[in-house]
């Protein structure tokens, strides 16, 4: 089973809004918050720091957003400025824009009551590791039944340190919608704690860690309403995809969008008369201050006729921050 957030995961299409970095429960080791989130009050919309209610709104257009996941740190512990965001997008987009949230702490009905009022579809809780297998008659069963009753989906998502039974009983039982697990993974943030737990990467791997998979899929995979979530899914479609919904929507008449989601066009520092001189349609360049990109296949061959010196053609995510990927020399 997939969820309808997950569904619009996949297809690139859920915002990542960053609210608030600190989690005052515990310091799970295998937390993947790098240094520059943890423990900061900043708000991203995916890789853009937001200065105002018109970034994150421009960020989701950006995109082409077809809802927003909220995260943190912890997101019940900035419950003003989470419901606002809520309200903001949902007043913006209409109810039609899925949201989904994820927290680490149970928060209570005061807290479901005013997520859901400011427009929370889906929660999904991650309970503490050390209370796997011994949820049932506690905080956490209670908030799950709590949160359906104030209008919100209620489910897991955990990350994929062991196989647990005890989540297919809250399944079956009818108290979670679902039940999402996430291939464990070690991150720039996580390292260096993971290996002191003994953990480590599977050979030929980027991120997935050497260990759980196989268990949590003989003993869970088979059930209906449990996805596992592989790192390979999370980079080959989840964030692919969300690079190309960017892309289209930003690329201009010249660049070309790879298979990858990046956006790829020439660049030189040439006299911008030279281009009007040579007759260059304007649709194919545009001058910037102190340089002018153009298409990639008319620099390389004007380079190559002699018509210009040099250039390089240029690859960079179509991102806020516009990450350069790669550049190639021309000449």
């Amino acid at each position: 089973m997939i969820s309808k957030g997950c569904e619009q995961c996949a297809k690139g299409g859920k915002m990542v809004l960053f609210v608030y970095g600190y989690c005052d429960q515990r310091d799970c080791f295998y937390c993947p918050l790098g240094e520059n989130r943890k423990n900061v009050t900043d708000v991203y919309a995916n890789e853009r720091l937001v200065e105002s209610d018109e970034d994150v709104i421009e960020e989701a257009k950006r995109m082409s957003a077809l809802g927003t996941s909220i995260t943190g740190g912890e997101p019940q512990e900035a419950m003003e400025k989470t419901c606002r965001y809520l309200r903001l997008l949902k007043e913006e987009f209409g109810e039609d824009h899925h949201t989904h949230l994820y927290t680490g702490i149970p928060g209570g009905r005061e807290n479901m009551r005013r997520l859901s009022e400011a427009g929370l579809d889906e929660i999904r809780f991650h309970p503490p590791v050390e209370q796997w297998g011994d949820l049932h008659g506690t905080e956490w069963e209670d908030i799950l039944y709590v949160a359906r009753e104030e209008g919100l989906t209620p489910a897991f998502e955990i990350p994929g340190i062991r196989a647990e039974e005890e989540f297919l009983e809250f399944l079956d039982e009818g108290a979670a919608d679902f039940c999402n697990v996430n291939e464990f993974e070690m991150s720039d943030g996580n390292y260096r704690r993971m290996q002191e737990q003994g953990f480590e990467l599977q050979e030929g791997h980027m991120s997935a860690v050497e260990g759980s998979k196989a268990e949590i899929l003989d003993v869970m995979g088979d059930h209906e309403k449990v996805y596992f979530c592989t790192s390979v899914f999370k980079d080959a479609a989840q964030h692919r995809n969300r690079l190309k919904r960017m892309a289209r929507n930003l690329r201009r008449p010249f660049d070309e969008v790879t298979d990858d989601g990046t956006l790829v066009y020439g660049k030189t520092y040439a006299d911008p008369d030279l281009f009007e001189t040579l007759d260059v349609p304007e649709e194919f360049y545009t001058v910037k201050s102190d340089h002018v990109e153009v298409a990639w296949w008319l620099l390389e061959e004007m380079v190559e006729a002699g018509d210009l010196s040099d250039g390089e053609v240029v690859e960079q995510y179509p991102t806020y921050d516009g990450t350069v990927v790669e550049r190639t020399p021309l000449a």
